[in-house]
């Protein structure tokens, strides 16, 4: 039987983070600033963090524009009762 890797390299990610929410600002988003945390704190780096209102074609619009950004590894959503 082959022996299992246990152990991988470390990959550092560019992380963008959006917010959704009608009711707090970039100030105010407590959830948002833990995520940035989180991912800095754990070797990764956020090169954009973002608040939208609950606006479905805004919220589609950026989405759509960091999928396609070659510096952006990972999105990460948070906010509200999620996307409506």
């Amino acid at each position: 039987m082959s022996e299992t890797q246990t152990q991988r390299d470390f990959i550092s990610l560019r992380i963008a983070i959006l917010t959704v929410s009608d009711s707090r600002s970039l100030g105010t988003d407590k959830s948002g600033a833990y995520l940035e945390n989180a991912a800095v704190n754990a070797g990764h780096s956020v090169g954009q963090r973002l608040l939208l209102p609950d606006d479905r074609m805004a919220i589609a619009d950026k989405l759509r524009e960091w999928s396609e950004d070659p510096s952006v590894d990972v999105v990460i959503t948070t906010g509200g009762t999620g996307l409506t």
